[in-house]
Protein backbone atom coordinates (compact mmCIF):
# COMPACT_ATOMS: atom_id res chain seq x y z
CA UNK A 1 0.00 0.00 0.00
CA UNK A 2 1.18 3.54 -0.82
CA UNK A 3 0.06 6.90 0.85
CA UNK A 4 1.38 6.67 4.54
CA UNK A 5 4.94 6.36 4.24
CA UNK A 6 7.77 3.79 6.66
CA UNK A 7 9.06 7.22 8.06
CA UNK A 8 5.18 8.38 8.74
CA UNK A 9 4.56 5.58 10.36
CA UNK A 10 7.84 5.62 12.25
CA UNK A 11 7.01 9.17 13.72
CA UNK A 12 3.27 8.23 13.95
CA UNK A 13 4.47 5.38 16.85
CA UNK A 14 4.46 7.27 19.70
CA UNK A 15 0.98 8.95 19.08
CA UNK A 16 -0.29 5.04 19.56
CA UNK A 17 2.45 3.87 22.36
CA UNK A 18 2.22 6.62 24.75
CA UNK A 19 4.66 6.70 27.69
CA UNK A 20 2.82 4.48 30.63
CA UNK A 21 3.60 2.44 33.40
CA UNK A 22 5.62 -0.05 31.86
CA UNK A 23 8.25 2.49 30.50
CA UNK A 24 8.33 3.91 33.84
CA UNK A 25 9.28 -0.18 35.20
CA UNK A 26 11.67 -0.32 32.18
CA UNK A 27 13.45 3.13 32.37
CA UNK A 28 14.17 1.87 36.62
CA UNK A 29 16.16 -0.67 35.05
CA UNK A 30 18.14 1.49 32.39
CA UNK A 31 19.53 4.32 35.12
CA UNK A 32 20.41 1.92 37.61
CA UNK A 33 22.27 -0.08 35.13
CA UNK A 34 26.11 1.45 34.04
CA UNK A 35 25.82 0.14 30.47
CA UNK A 36 22.07 -0.53 28.91
CA UNK A 37 21.01 -2.26 25.63
CA UNK A 38 17.68 -1.77 24.29
CA UNK A 39 16.20 -4.28 21.54
CA UNK A 40 13.24 -3.29 19.36
CA UNK A 41 14.19 0.27 20.21
CA UNK A 42 11.52 1.43 18.10
CA UNK A 43 11.37 5.19 17.96
CA UNK A 44 13.89 5.93 20.58
CA UNK A 45 11.57 6.72 23.43
CA UNK A 46 13.25 4.83 26.29
CA UNK A 47 16.88 5.88 25.81
CA UNK A 48 16.26 9.35 25.06
CA UNK A 49 13.87 9.46 28.36
CA UNK A 50 17.60 7.43 29.68
CA UNK A 51 19.39 9.93 28.53
CA UNK A 52 17.66 13.06 29.28
CA UNK A 53 17.39 12.55 32.92
CA UNK A 54 20.66 12.23 33.40
CA UNK A 55 21.88 8.64 32.73
CA UNK A 56 25.91 8.89 31.66
CA UNK A 57 26.43 5.63 31.13
CA UNK A 58 26.53 3.27 27.62
CA UNK A 59 23.23 3.53 25.86
CA UNK A 60 22.62 1.53 22.40
CA UNK A 61 19.31 1.23 20.64
CA UNK A 62 18.66 -1.48 18.29
CA UNK A 63 16.01 -1.91 15.97
CA UNK A 64 15.66 -3.65 12.40
CA UNK A 65 13.52 -0.80 10.97
CA UNK A 66 15.17 1.80 9.45
CA UNK A 67 12.65 4.64 8.97
CA UNK A 68 12.22 3.74 13.19
CA UNK A 69 16.43 4.29 13.72
CA UNK A 70 16.20 7.50 11.64
CA UNK A 71 13.81 8.90 13.78
CA UNK A 72 15.53 7.69 17.08
CA UNK A 73 18.95 9.14 15.89
CA UNK A 74 17.61 12.48 15.10
CA UNK A 75 15.57 12.86 18.58
CA UNK A 76 18.48 11.73 20.62
CA UNK A 77 21.96 12.13 19.14
CA UNK A 78 23.99 11.31 22.42
CA UNK A 79 22.72 7.40 21.73
CA UNK A 80 24.24 4.77 20.10
CA UNK A 81 21.66 3.13 17.33
CA UNK A 82 21.90 0.59 15.53
CA UNK A 83 19.80 -1.06 12.48
CA UNK A 84 20.03 -4.63 13.40
CA UNK A 85 18.03 -7.83 14.36
CA UNK A 86 18.32 -9.30 18.41
CA UNK A 87 20.05 -12.04 16.82
CA UNK A 88 22.66 -10.07 14.96
CA UNK A 89 23.96 -7.92 17.28
CA UNK A 90 27.92 -8.44 17.37
CA UNK A 91 28.57 -7.06 20.77
CA UNK A 92 30.96 -9.38 23.74
CA UNK A 93 30.63 -7.69 27.31
CA UNK A 94 29.55 -4.53 26.60
CA UNK A 95 26.32 -4.06 28.50
CA UNK A 96 24.81 -4.56 31.84
CA UNK A 97 21.66 -4.88 30.98
CA UNK A 98 19.65 -6.08 27.81
CA UNK A 99 16.17 -4.73 28.05
CA UNK A 100 12.73 -5.55 24.91
CA UNK A 101 9.99 -3.62 25.84
CA UNK A 102 6.59 -2.89 24.45
CA UNK A 103 6.59 -6.83 23.78
CA UNK A 104 8.76 -7.13 21.17
CA UNK A 105 10.00 -10.23 22.76
CA UNK A 106 6.99 -11.69 20.64
CA UNK A 107 8.79 -10.76 17.27
CA UNK A 108 10.83 -13.59 18.07
CA UNK A 109 8.24 -15.99 16.44
CA UNK A 110 10.65 -19.19 15.84
CA UNK A 111 12.58 -21.16 17.98
CA UNK A 112 15.65 -20.88 16.15
CA UNK A 113 15.58 -17.05 15.90
CA UNK A 114 14.97 -16.97 19.98
CA UNK A 115 17.25 -18.95 20.80
CA UNK A 116 20.53 -17.01 18.32
CA UNK A 117 18.90 -13.91 20.32
CA UNK A 118 19.37 -15.24 23.40
CA UNK A 119 22.70 -16.21 22.31
CA UNK A 120 23.83 -12.61 21.49
CA UNK A 121 22.28 -10.84 24.51
CA UNK A 122 24.49 -13.89 26.96
CA UNK A 123 27.41 -12.65 24.59
CA UNK A 124 26.48 -8.78 25.22
CA UNK A 125 25.62 -8.93 28.53
CA UNK A 126 28.58 -9.11 31.70
CA UNK A 127 28.82 -11.91 33.89
CA UNK A 128 25.58 -11.20 36.18
CA UNK A 129 23.87 -9.11 33.74
CA UNK A 130 20.01 -8.82 33.59
CA UNK A 131 17.95 -9.52 30.79
CA UNK A 132 14.36 -7.68 31.05
CA UNK A 133 11.29 -7.83 28.57
CA UNK A 134 7.78 -8.88 28.46
CA UNK A 135 5.34 -10.61 26.40
CA UNK A 136 1.33 -10.99 26.37
CA UNK A 137 0.03 -13.90 28.33
CA UNK A 138 -1.45 -16.21 25.97
CA UNK A 139 -4.26 -17.59 28.38
CA UNK A 140 -5.91 -13.87 28.44
CA UNK A 141 -5.83 -13.93 24.86
CA UNK A 142 -5.67 -10.24 24.24
CA UNK A 143 -5.84 -10.84 19.88
CA UNK A 144 -9.76 -11.17 20.61
CA UNK A 145 -9.73 -7.48 21.35
CA UNK A 146 -7.63 -7.04 17.62
CA UNK A 147 -10.88 -5.49 15.58
CA UNK A 148 -12.35 -2.82 13.78
CA UNK A 149 -14.59 -2.18 16.41
CA UNK A 150 -11.72 -1.10 18.53
CA UNK A 151 -9.61 0.95 16.12
CA UNK A 152 -7.91 3.82 17.44
CA UNK A 153 -8.57 7.48 16.10
CA UNK A 154 -5.47 9.32 16.53
CA UNK A 155 -4.24 13.18 15.09
CA UNK A 156 -0.51 12.95 13.28
CA UNK A 157 2.17 15.25 13.08
CA UNK A 158 1.15 16.69 10.09
CA UNK A 159 -2.45 17.26 11.72
CA UNK A 160 -3.89 14.53 9.50
CA UNK A 161 -7.04 12.36 11.34
CA UNK A 162 -5.98 8.92 11.18
CA UNK A 163 -7.90 5.51 12.08
CA UNK A 164 -5.82 2.50 12.94
CA UNK A 165 -7.52 -1.28 12.18
CA UNK A 166 -6.34 -4.34 13.40
CA UNK A 167 -8.15 -7.92 11.82
CA UNK A 168 -6.67 -11.25 13.46
CA UNK A 169 -6.00 -13.31 10.16
CA UNK A 170 -4.88 -16.74 11.65
CA UNK A 171 -4.22 -17.93 15.23
CA UNK A 172 -2.14 -21.26 15.07
CA UNK A 173 -1.49 -23.63 18.11
CA UNK A 174 2.52 -23.77 18.40
CA UNK A 175 4.04 -25.34 21.13
CA UNK A 176 2.19 -24.31 24.36
CA UNK A 177 1.17 -20.67 22.81
CA UNK A 178 -0.12 -19.93 19.80
CA UNK A 179 1.39 -17.76 16.92
CA UNK A 180 -1.30 -14.86 15.52
CA UNK A 181 -0.85 -13.23 12.32
CA UNK A 182 -2.67 -9.92 12.11
CA UNK A 183 -3.06 -7.01 10.08
CA UNK A 184 -2.54 -3.26 10.83
CA UNK A 185 -3.94 -0.90 8.86
CA UNK A 186 -3.83 3.14 8.57
CA UNK A 187 -6.90 4.95 7.31
CA UNK A 188 -8.60 8.00 6.73
CA UNK A 189 -11.62 8.73 8.99
CA UNK A 190 -13.75 7.70 5.59
CA UNK A 191 -12.37 4.71 5.57
CA UNK A 192 -9.83 5.11 2.81
CA UNK A 193 -6.91 2.55 3.75
CA UNK A 194 -3.41 4.17 3.20
CA UNK A 195 -1.38 1.31 4.25
CA UNK A 196 -1.94 -2.15 5.74
CA UNK A 197 1.08 -4.12 7.63
CA UNK A 198 1.14 -7.47 7.95
CA UNK A 199 2.26 -9.17 11.28
CA UNK A 200 3.00 -12.25 13.44
CA UNK A 201 3.23 -12.56 17.00
CA UNK A 202 4.55 -15.41 19.22
CA UNK A 203 2.67 -15.70 22.35
CA UNK A 204 4.95 -18.35 24.48
CA UNK A 205 3.84 -19.94 28.15
CA UNK A 206 5.06 -18.71 31.08
CA UNK A 207 6.42 -22.44 31.30
CA UNK A 208 8.30 -22.52 27.52
CA UNK A 209 9.65 -19.28 28.31
CA UNK A 210 11.46 -20.35 31.51
CA UNK A 211 12.87 -23.54 29.67
CA UNK A 212 14.71 -21.27 26.75
CA UNK A 213 15.82 -19.07 29.52
CA UNK A 214 17.18 -21.89 31.36
CA UNK A 215 18.73 -23.78 28.24
CA UNK A 216 20.82 -20.36 27.40
CA UNK A 217 22.48 -19.58 30.82
CA UNK A 218 19.88 -17.74 32.53
CA UNK A 219 17.79 -17.71 35.94
CA UNK A 220 14.69 -16.12 36.55
CA UNK A 221 15.22 -13.49 39.30
CA UNK A 222 11.58 -12.02 39.09
CA UNK A 223 7.93 -12.23 37.70
CA UNK A 224 5.34 -10.51 37.10
CA UNK A 225 1.45 -10.72 35.25
CA UNK A 226 1.06 -6.88 34.70
CA UNK A 227 2.40 -2.89 35.63
CA UNK A 228 1.00 -3.44 39.36
CA UNK A 229 3.76 -6.13 39.68
CA UNK A 230 1.49 -8.83 41.05
CA UNK A 231 1.98 -12.36 40.28
CA UNK A 232 1.48 -14.53 36.67
CA UNK A 233 -1.91 -16.00 36.65
CA UNK A 234 -4.41 -16.92 33.46
CA UNK A 235 -6.51 -13.64 33.58
CA UNK A 236 -3.63 -11.96 34.19
CA UNK A 237 -2.61 -9.50 30.88
CA UNK A 238 1.67 -10.27 30.78
CA UNK A 239 4.37 -12.20 31.21
CA UNK A 240 7.13 -9.59 32.52
CA UNK A 241 10.46 -11.07 33.04
CA UNK A 242 13.59 -9.89 35.11
CA UNK A 243 16.49 -12.61 34.64
CA UNK A 244 19.93 -12.56 34.99
CA UNK A 245 23.21 -14.19 32.88
CA UNK A 246 24.39 -17.10 34.84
Amino acid sequence: MTGYSDAQAAELYDLLNPWWPGDDFYLAEVMAARAALDIGCGSGALLDRARRDGHTGRLIGADPDAAAVAVASARQPAVEWRRSTAADLDLVGAVDLVTMAGNAFQCLVTDDVLSSSLVAWQRALRPAGRLVFDSRNPEARAWLGWTPEHATDVVDDAGRALRIEHRVQAVTPVGDGVLVDFTESTCDTDGTVLRTDRTTLRFRTDGEIRDMLQQHGFRVLEQYGGWDLGPVSPDRPSIIVVAQRV
